[in-house]
């Protein structure tokens, strides 16, 4: 049944279906399909609609009591986000002063510019960010200037800054010392080992900080400069811009990672020094002495290296050039030269190279010729006198030096007030008596001192002249001369006695005297290869004396007359450095009848070499030829020179006497040399001018011996000249200079109660306290880069009273307010403007941000540095030479430049500048605590602790 029932669905489905085929066409299923999907879409259309509908109108009805309350300040934002952001106004005035304002705004754009407004547009178009940023940065540097003004910037300029400066020198030098000590060579040579010596001595002196970690690991530097930031920050910000945290991050990583680090790396790069250092001095002229003893103090091959190949470069290239005529003898000239520097270059690498560097003062002491300083010019000369009461005082002879230099200043100072007594006495004042009186007791006590039984030590000479003098001193008024007879025995005696000069003379402490005399002799080594024998001071040829064969050209002609004078004077000015002119007009009358005339134009120095050509060739012209002496301080004043002029005249009319050249006929050949028109060429050798000058060095400018047995910083005459109006005050000062002068004799070495190798250098400026503030932070500085603290008291008395009366001739007594002045300017709008500008130009050329420069070659900045120190050495007077000694300046000059060629150490003083600039412009604030707390995280500190600690241990116990 149900088979039957299926069958017929089946067969009706299948009829129907033909007959719908049939009926409507194959394509009828299709549009059966279609017509059932639009029904169906449009019943959920219809659905979806009025379900909307109805769900609106429900959650209307019931949304107050189902929904929490919306709250009033997210529309109300909403809405103040929709209005259009209101104009921030930017005030460009910053420091009030415009010329400073421009600049500053510039450097305040730039830096926006390239820190956040090349990401921040990607994220927003909103100016008001910026403006907010900009607004902060500048309240910011209004604070700041509005605090700089109130501040008093000399001391920080005259003493702070010199002070950190000087002890920054002194933990260089201790860390020198250090490397010294050690053992192996190889550590000597290695800067990590000398970064570890200099730190772990600023441990020492420093005692609670310690800036190892912010000089040598980036991680900590940056660390340190964005607190250092935070912390300014919260100083020059309002309350509201500091505690908003995205602005006040944003502007600290401006300032630690955009401009304070950038400028630190460059302020600390050896080579931008360097580099410095040549543009500050390129108005002096290179030095050939200057270079020539760094070739030989170097110790660095890679310097030497890169100076031969320079001049094998030049070589090369010199060789290449087709010349003729004149220019081939300057090639030549120049040619030599090049291969005289190679050759010096090849020599020192060898030998450091080999090991075989020895100390050149044993190597002079053994092998070579040392030049012979008579008695008489050690006892006047300042650097000669100390090397000799170093030996004296080993030698047990002190007490014979001591009274010959008292004497000598007894009657200096003697000779000064009988001079002011008699031109009182024409005056008609009244004063002999109590002048006198103070005399005689001075007398008495360089008597007691040294003469007398109870003198200990007790100068050894005759007893009859011991008893004269006594008889003397009490019948007679004391006169200069009264001790000549004594001083001459003690003179002898130190003269001849063979424990005094003349051991004195083969001691290494005479070979250490003439290198400070830069009279030091370098011996050859290899016999005849080098030439024509020993040179001085890198000098490339032997002695250049002049003789008559190299005059066969002058006319030698008996009817030749000669008249000479000097017709002007002038002064000029070449590369930095001042000197006189004198030129000098010449008549010629040849034997044909007719004349010649000319100028030719000669500096003091050529007569001085002049004359000492004739008095070496003409030896009886000695006696009778003076030439007019120098003059170290106001040589250059109108009247000195005028004076100079009339007595060069007098000397040139005296050697052109008709009498005088018939009397030495080669003279005339040697004064048509002097007198041609043309460069005039020295023929006397350094050394022997050398020797001149040590035997002359101050003597016309100031008397050393007085100075150096007076402790007072003007002479009597002087002080009774400025007061002699008033005769009580006077002589009341005439007693007590005249004790200061001949009873405070020179002391042994004395040691200072504070330890100077533990402690800041200004710990010591008490020590010579005085109102000039130049002189102070001069001795300040010399000490340290001249090393003069291991000198004895005598001598830096000696240069203290030298250096002011250095200031006084070169400044007079206007020098405070000099001072005073040059600081005013260098904090002047002015100045301050152009700091800006130049830093603006330095990291924004043209308005766009400066690429970081590549690396120089190797050899391009070893040739720096060699540059750098030959300038450095070129320029230093010779009055600091006559003061301190030469190789101690030449010493002192390397040791400074050694210490700024080293990165950490000079980000070291970087960092220590800025602490003080900051505790000088917040001194109400505790920075100094802050940078202990700063920088507590060296490792060395702790160290130092636990050794305080252990080392404080056994002295608890055993109290």
């Amino acid at each position: 049944m149900l088979a039957e029932t299926s069958l017929s669905i089946w067969g009706w489905g299948g009829l129907g279906a033909v007959l719908f085929l049939i009926t409507f066409g194959p394509f009828a299923i299709f549009y059966l399909a279609f017509y059932i999907l639009c029904f169906a879409g449009g019943c959920f259309a219809v659905t979806l609609l009025f379900g909307k509908t109805n769900s609106e109108k429900y959650l209307e009805k019931c949304e107050h009591s189902f929904l929490p309350a919306t709250q009033s300040g997210i529309p109300k934002t909403l809405e103040e986000m929709k209005q259009e952001s209101r104009q921030i106004k930017i005030d460009r005035r910053l420091t009030g002063a415009s010329i400073i304002d421009e600049p500053l705004q510039q450097v305040i754009q730039f830096a926006l510019r390239d820190y956040i407004q090349y990401w921040y547009y990607t994220l927003s178009d909103d100016e008001s960010f910026l403006l907010e940023i900009r607004q902060t940065v500048q309240n910011a540097l209004v604070q700041f200037s509005t605090r700089s003004k109130e501040v008093d910037w000399q001391p920080y300029f005259t003493t702070r800054l010199v002070d950190d400066f000087a002890t920054h020198l002194r933990v260089f030098r201790k860390a020198q010392e250090r490397m010294t000590e050690k053992d192996d060579q190889k550590l000597k040579d290695e800067p990590e080992e000398l970064l570890e010596s200099f730190f772990e001595a600023e441990v020492e002196m420093e005692r609670k900080i310690c800036r190892d970690l912010v000089c040598s690991s980036t991680r900590d530097e940056e660390g340190f400069l964005r607190d250092l930031c935070e912390v300014l920050l919260y100083l020059l910000l309002p309350p509201g811009d500091f505690h908003n945290k995205n602005m006040r991050y944003f502007v600290r990583e401006i300032l630690a990672r955009g401009i304070l680090l950038p400028l630190i790396n460059q302020l600390s790069d050896p080579d931008y020094i360097n580099q410095y250092v040549i543009w500050m001095i390129h108005d002096s002229s290179c030095n050939y002495e200057a270079f020539m003893n760094i070739l030989k103090l170097s110790d660095k091959v890679g310097e030497l290296e890169a100076v031969k190949d320079k001049a094998v470069e030049e070589l090369q290239f010199l060789r290449s050039l087709d010349t003729a005529g004149d220019d081939i003898n300057v090639i030549k000239n120049q040619i030599n030269s090049l291969l005289f520097v190679k050759k010096v270059c090849d020599t020192r690498i060898q030998r450091l190279q080999s090991g075989k560097e020895v100390d050149t003062l044993k190597l002079v002491a053994n092998f070579g010729k040392l030049c012979i300083i008579p008695l008489e010019h050690i006892l006047v000369h300042n650097i000669a006198l100390q090397f000799f009461m170093d030996y004296m005082q080993q030698k047990g002879g002190q007490a014979d030096l001591f009274f010959w230099l008292t004497v000598e200043g007894y009657r200096v100072t003697a000779q000064q007030q009988l001079e002011v007594l008699q031109n009182w006495q024409k005056d008609g004042k009244k004063q002999t008596n109590q002048t006198k009186g103070l005399l005689k007791a001075a007398a008495l006590g360089v008597y007691e001192q040294y003469l007398s039984e109870k003198a200990s030590p007790q100068v050894q000479v005759d007893k009859s002249l011991v008893e004269r003098l006594a008889e003397k001193l009490n019948k007679e008024d004391p006169m200069p001369e009264i001790f000549d007879d004594i001083q001459r025995k003690v003179y002898d005696m130190m003269l001849r006695d063979e424990r005094f000069y003349p051991s004195f003379r083969q001691h290494p402490l005479y070979v250490r005297m003439l290198a400070e005399l830069d009279m030091l002799k370098e011996p050859s080594f290899r016999g005849s290869d080098d030439g024509d024998g020993e040179s001085f001071n890198g000098s490339p040829t032997g002695s250049i004396n002049l003789s008559l064969d190299d005059l066969s050209n002058a006319s030698s002609d008996e009817s030749m007359q000669l008249h000479a004078f000097i017709s002007d004077t002038g002064v000029c000015n070449d590369h930095g450095k001042t000197y006189a002119l004198y030129a000098i007009t010449v008549f010629r009358k040849n034997p044909d009848g007719s004349e010649d005339t000319w100028k030719t134009y000669r500096r003091y120095s050529d007569f001085h070499d002049f004359h000492m050509r004739l008095t070496e060739q003409f030896e009886n012209l000695t006696s009778i030829l003076k030439l007019p002496g120098k003059k170290t301080f106001n040589n250059m004043d109108k009247d000195f020179l005028e004076k100079r002029k009339k007595d060069l005249n007098a000397y040139i009319q005296f050697l052109l006497n008709p009498e005088m050249m018939k009397a030495y006929a080669p003279l005339a050949l040697y004064l048509c040399d002097f007198l041609e028109n043309k460069a005039y060429n020295k023929g006397k050798r350094d050394f022997a001018r050398k020797m001149d000058t040590f035997v002359n060095p101050l003597r016309n400018s100031m008397r050393n011996v007085s100075n150096a047995v007076k402790a007072i910083p003007d002479s009597l005459a002087e002080g009774m000249t400025k007061v002699s109006d008033n005769m009580g005050k006077m002589s009341e000062k005439l007693g007590q200079d005249l004790k200061q002068s001949m009873f405070k004799v020179p002391p042994l070495i004395q040691k200072s109660d504070i330890d100077p190798e533990h402690c800041r250098v200004s710990a010591q400026l008490d020590d010579n306290v005085d109102d000039n503030i130049p002189l102070r932070v001069m001795l300040l500085l010399m000490d340290e880069v001249f090393d003069l603290k291991e000198r004895n008291q005598w001598l830096r008395r000696n240069i203290k009273n030298l250096l002011q009366q250095l200031i006084r001739a070169t400044y007079g007594d206007t020098i405070n307010r000099k001072i005073v002045d040059h600081v005013d300017l260098m904090t002047s709008p002015e100045q301050v403007a152009d700091h800006v500008k130049h830093f603006r130009d330095a990291f924004w050329p043209n308005g766009i941000l400066a690429e970081t420069p590549p690396r120089r070659d190797k050899a391009i900045r070893m040739r720096t540095r060699v540059a750098a120190k030959t300038n450095l050495l070129g320029i230093m007077p010779d009055e600091l030479k006559h003061i301190i000694g030469a190789d101690t300046t030449r010493k002192g000059i390397l040791r400074v430049f050694e210490m700024f060629q080293h990165n950490q150490l000079n980000r070291r003083l970087v960092y220590v500048f800025i602490e003080g600039f900051l505790e000088t412009m917040f001194p109400q604030y505790k920075f100094p605590e802050l940078f202990i707390k700063l920088h507590s995280r060296s490792k060395r500190m702790e160290k130092y602790s636990q050794k305080l600690k252990t080392s404080q241990v056994p002295s608890l116990q055993k109290r």
